[in-house]
């Protein structure tokens, strides 16, 4: 038996030796650098480095503004309505003149004068006077409340029945009602939607300091892999991870940008992440999992400091997920697989691009809680691993009026997956799976 021993541990170290070998060869070593850190430890080091980070602003204008971050806070100069204005058809008046109106027992008004769109009025009314006023006009002085046409009544050429009792402010909006001069708007760090530049526009706010976009560079590495244009021959694959990347950190706002595919050489991935090193972030996608080719520590830590401070994340999909920092830019080693590569780009990456627009303070990045949720109820029981937070996509369906979560079972290479998911089951470290029947929070799918 020790004999056996003697001999298995002599082969184990003449293999782990021609490995080594054949690493020093190729210019880059096996390691087993790889553990499971925990999601905090990763956000810590992030924060570290993002708390003594100065945010970048430009000017931006109403029609380049949409999405973007604001760098500023910003306070109204002016009242909006700048006036009190009518909300409907009719007749200003003294909401007091209609109390007691009906059907059978009107009141009635004296019109003095009419209200022209888009222009002021001098008219004052008095006690038992009215002025027709379109939607939009500007009440008169002495007005606090508009007749609709349809309960008035025209009697006589200057002299209307009413129907209706009013309240004061009733078919009106007051001047400042919407927002008052010196209000605040928008806080520092908004972004801005459409309706958001509508309220700018109404306030004549036309330029303002906005959060210049994260620059983000996406570099894919893998023999086997191709462009998506090319035809596949055997052993090769179309690349998915760039197009999926890019394309949800430029929705986010990150300005994202596909380098383009690396072969798996150490000096030809190194200088392709070299000439990267000007970007806010380098996200490499593939070459993160142990292995004889895993050459991407060595090469990040050659590149400059402080190098590789994280090999390895306890989320799954996601595991062997790599952090940098090289010279000031963030350098993040995505997993392969396309499942992984997106899991750890919509949970991790997405929230530091988040913070490189101004989107969010450092304190607040964590794995996302703020994103769109919802509860559903879970169709099947599920098993997990703990210690690791996994991301289950799920099929959102409506049965017998309750919203159901279909589990999207799956290995981490595939992508149909997720393109077939609504949103994202997390089961949390502390738990080994979910039970058939329970109520679970979901993630929505950006």
């Amino acid at each position: 038996m020790l004999l056996l021993t003697r001999i298995n541990f002599i082969e184990t170290q003449n293999f782990l030796n021609i490995l080594i070998s054949v690493g020093r060869d190729e210019k880059y070593t096996m390691r087993e650098f790889l553990e499971l850190n925990p999601p905090d430890k990763f956000w810590q080091e992030i924060k570290s480095f993002l708390k003594d980070r100065n945010l970048e602003t430009e000017k931006l204008n109403l029609d380049n503004a949409l999405g973007r971050i604001l760098a500023e806070d910003i306070y109204s100069s002016v009242d909006l309505p700048p006036f009190s204005r009518s909300t409907v058809d009719g007749y200003a008046v003294k909401a007091a003149d209609t109390a007691g109106a009906s059907a059978s027992m009107p009141t009635y008004f004296e019109v003095t004068g009419s209200i022209e769109m888009g222009a002021g009025t001098e008219i004052k009314l008095k006690s038992g006077e009215a002025a027709a006023i379109p939607t939009g006009g500007m009440l008169p002085a002495g007005a606090d409340a508009v007749l609709m046409i349809e309960d008035t009544e025209k009697i006589e050429e200057n002299t209307i029945e009413s129907f209706k009792s009013l309240a004061a402010g009733e078919n009106l909006v007051q001047k400042a009602e919407d927002i008052a001069a010196g209000e605040l708007l928008f806080k520092k760090g908004h972004k801005l939607m459409a309706r958001d530049i509508g309220a700018l526009a109404g306030l004549g706010i036309t330029e303002f300091k906005g959060a210049v976009k994260a620059k983000v560079s996406v570099i894919s590495t893998g023999d086997e892999l191709i462009p998506a244009e090319a035809e596949a021959k055997a052993g090769q694959i179309r690349d998915i991870n760039s197009y999926s990347i890019t394309s949800y950190l430029n929705k986010i706002g990150a300005e994202a940008k596909k380098v383009g595919i690396i072969e798996d050489r150490f000096e030809s991935l190194k200088e392709a992440v070299k000439n990267e090193l000007d970007q806010d972030l380098v996200l490499i996608s593939g070459g993160s999992s142990v292995g004889i080719k895993d050459m991407t520590i060595d090469l990040l830590n050659s590149l400059g400091e402080p190098g590789v401070l994280l090999h390895g994340l306890a989320i799954k999909p996601g595991k062997p997920t790599i952090l940098a920092i090289i010279e000031g830019t963030i350098v993040i080693g995505l997993p392969g697989h396309p499942a992984s590569a997106w899991t750890v780009n919509n949970v991790l990456v997405g929230e530091i691009v988040r913070v490189l627009n101004g989107e969010k303070e450092p304190a607040e990045i964590g794995i996302s809680s703020d994103k769109y949720s919802i509860k559903a109820e879970l169709t099947r029981s599920l098993v997990s691993d703990k210690g690791r937070e996994e991301y289950i996509p799920v099929q959102i369906f409506k049965e017998k009026d309750k919203l159901m979560a279909e589990p999207l079972l799956g290995k981490s290479s595939l992508i149909t997956n997720l393109a077939y998911g609504d949103a994202v089951l997390i089961v949390p470290r502390t738990q080994e799976g979910k039970d058939k029947g329970e109520i679970v929070e979901l993630t929505l799918i950006e």
